[in-house]
């Protein structure tokens, strides 16, 4: 019968460089719309059209095939849209009934604004300890917890 063995340090090196050499998971894409698009249920115009996303609705990037992608759309439905609809400015959609938009990201700072469900702001920092720094289109800025978007 054979006993185990600890691992050697150059085995464990070796499964080390293996791990890093792999690199990140990948990361979900998300890219918002720069004009209204026009969903299809395959990637060409003659594909039935399903329904119309407003500009600025974020999607996420779920394949890209040529001039089409595939996107998940806030609702959760997976379509196809022209590649040449998406901006390069990032916006963020609010699923919060009602959301306190606050001048630092903490609960108890001093209110900024509040939005309704399905506003969209644009997103001004990457989202650190649970808060994201956003923009309204008046341009009044805070930070929202991320729990109240879609789109990171």
């Amino acid at each position: 019968m054979n006993a185990l063995r600890r691992p050697t340090l150059p085995c464990l090196a070796a499964m080390l460089l293996a791990l890093v050499a792999a690199g990140p998971a990948q990361a979900i894409e998300f890219r918002s719309l720069s004009e209204a698009a026009i969903l299809y249920d395959a990637p060409s115009e003659q594909g039935k059209r399903l329904f119309i996303l407003r500009p600025g609705t974020p999607v996420e990037v779920v394949v890209t095939l040529d001039k089409w992608i595939k996107v998940r759309e806030p609702g959760g439905s997976l379509s196809w849209a022209e590649r040449r609809v998406l901006a390069k400015a990032r916006t963020l959609l609010v699923t919060a009934d009602r959301a306190a938009i606050r001048r630092e990201p903490r609960e108890g700072a001093a209110l900024s604004f509040e939005v309704t469900r399905n506003v969209v702001l644009q997103l001004m920092e990457p989202a650190t300890l649970g808060w994201v720094k956003v923009r309204h289109a008046d341009g009044l800025e805070g930070h929202i917890r991320v729990s109240d978007v879609w789109g990171l």
